[in-house]
């Protein structure tokens, strides 16, 4: 079946069974390998992306539901030359370790600061639930305050 989205600015249509995870068509079809594979049950946050603008656990959501939306990977969200604030503020915080699961909260974060741009401690443990085998909630945490003071400070 012939399914068309854009994904990160770009209008594509891909020939795929339509309940293939988004997922393995950003990584297989589109050969976009920054959005990765975790738990495959939309537990864990690594696969996470935007669509329209809402993240979303893309192993468990099928491309027929991206039919001419609006799909932001981890490679969209900002250039080498104009770091998304979230992407400027992980790496001031020196936040990865293994980094395997960063994209996912890095696009989670984004979404989040769109509807909550000064976020609370409380704020980011209801809506950053990813998981990171590593453990650097606590830099992380850090990069969020961060990225929300330099999104607050470019509007």
């Amino acid at each position: 079946m012939m399914i068309s989205f854009t994904i990160n600015g770009e209008q594509t249509t891909v020939d795929v069974d339509p309940d293939t995870p988004l997922l393995w068509v950003i990584r297989d079809e589109l050969d976009l390998k920054g959005t990765k594979f975790g738990c495959g049950k939309a537990a864990c946050g690594a696969c996470t992306i935007h669509v329209d603008g809402q993240a979303v656990r893309a192993c468990s959501f099928a491309v027929k539901f991206a039919a001419g939306k609006n799909i932001t990977t981890i490679e969209g969200l900002g250039t080498a030359e104009n770091l998304h604030p979230v992407q400027q503020a992980w790496i001031e915080e020196i936040v990865p370790q293994c980094g395997y699961c960063q994209p996912g909260f890095m696009m989670a974060t984004a979404a989040m600061l769109e509807k909550i741009p000064n976020p609370t401690d409380e704020d980011i443990d209801n809506n950053i639930v990813n998981v990171c085998r590593c453990a650097t909630y606590y830099r992380m945490r850090k990069a969020i305050h961060r990225a929300a003071e330099i999104r607050n400070s470019n509007a």
